[in-house]
């Protein structure tokens, strides 16, 4: 797999892991933090136990092959995740790529804390429910979700953002009697909109790289080239 910024990285197709035992607790365990008083996160929540999650973990963490997982949607945009296994330095990045363009735009990167715009919930929700069928990778609207539920930087979520978490933590094989606990914590636990506003030319999201014009001080270039922000796409 090729994929423009990566050229010299052991990149491998990722979707099939995504029907394993134990990778959902991988990807979104990353996701949740807990207080004093509250229960501390389980692989338990996403519907398997602590020996499901070590051979997907391991699958994650080799540093041969660097899995990604491909979401996309119009227009040949792809959101893509990649486990990103530098020996000693393991993180996660969150890109958003179009054949016609120089390079991917980074939407976010884990590697023990968060960096990065993310998105808001209505474009999370935009991507996850506009898949490209003809192009591969993730089509299942319930996983594209949950790939993409980590970048959430949003102050003000709609009331049927848990709704819509809980349906897709089920239909991934979380247990009915306490997806809508995950789903709540997930969102409890997402980052504030402040970190999606960027301003000054040296940010990677700030300039016009892809048009001749760009957007406002507090509108991401990317969403604004992928005209994500219109309000038409609200969810």
């Amino acid at each position: 797999m090729l994929i423009k910024g990566y050229d010299h990285a052991p990149l491998v197709a990722g979707e099939w892991l995504l029907e394993r035992a134990g990778f959902w607790s991988n990807h979104l365990l990353t996701m949740c933090r807990f207080a004093s008083g509250e229960a501390r996160p389980a692989p338990e929540w996403f519907g398997v136990d602590g020996a499901d999650t070590d051979a997907p973990s391991e699958v994650l963490l080799d540093d041969q092959a660097w899995l990604a997982f491909r979401v996309p949607f119009q227009g040949g945009h792809s959101a893509i995740v990649i486990y990103r296994n530098l020996i000693g330095d393991f993180g996660i990045d969150y890109l958003l790529t179009q054949p016609d363009w120089h390079r991917p735009e980074a939407l976010s990167s884990y590697d023990g804390d968060w960096y990065g715009p993310g998105l808001s919930w209505r474009n999370i929700v935009h991507i996850a429910e506009t898949p490209d069928l003809a192009a591969p990778g993730v089509h299942n609207t319930a996983a594209r979700l949950l790939l993409l539920v980590p970048l959430l930087a949003d102050d003000d979520l709609p009331p049927e953002a848990p709704a819509r978490v809980n349906a897709a933590l089920t239909a991934i094989g979380a247990p009915d009697d306490s997806a809508q606990d995950t789903a709540d914590h997930l969102l409890r636990n997402r980052r504030p909109a402040a970190t999606r506003r960027h301003g000054g030319a040296d940010s990677p999201l700030s300039g016009g790289s892809h048009r001749h014009t760009g957007p406002g001080p507090d509108e991401s270039a990317v969403l604004w080239a992928l005209n994500l922000t219109r309000s038409q796409n609200d969810a």
